[in-house]
């Protein structure tokens, strides 16, 4: 008994002090009366299930290294995308729509020479202008939109 109080600290003893106190008031209940009286509230309150200890082991190794310049992208880079250029839109109406044959033209609301938009996904990326690469359509990137402004335009 006095090796466990020379391990303890003057809060734990001050707190042992304050049981042994109340315990001493409490009349003639001893361990025994206490240890029924935990058995009970326990026997009354279901228990919560308890996941094994091996659950909660160390955590696995990740085989990626930590990059500091950002998250790797190496797990994306595979992923095919949608990229379309588009010259311009306008809104007409289902009539219109079906009037519409070999030989119509549509007023787009840009005018001749303004640049392109470049769409991946739908969302606007870039914009450039059409150059012809060996008999070719291309198009060649004018003012690429900052990463910080794409993602303000997706929320």
């Amino acid at each position: 008994m006095a090796d466990e109080n020379e391990n303890t600290t003057p809060e734990e003893q001050a707190l042992a002090d304050e049981w042994a106190a109340a315990l001493s008031e409490s009349g003639d209940a001893g361990q025994d009366d206490i240890d029924a009286m935990l058995a009970a509230s326990a026997a009354s309150q279901p228990a919560a299930p308890r996941a094994p200890m091996e659950e909660f082991g160390s955590m696995p190794k990740v085989n990626n290294p930590v990059n500091l310049e950002g998250p790797n992208l190496d797990v994306i880079l595979d992923i095919p995308v949608s990229i379309s250029m588009e010259v311009g839109n306008v809104d007409i109406t289902i009539r219109n729509l079906l009037q519409l044959n070999q030989g119509s033209v549509i007023e787009l609301d840009r005018l001749a020479g303004e640049p392109l938009d470049v769409l991946v996904n739908g969302t606007l990326i870039a914009h450039g202008e059409v150059v012809v690469v060996n008999e070719k359509f291309g198009i060649r990137l004018t003012d690429v939109i900052s990463p910080s402004e794409r993602i303000k335009k997706l929320r």
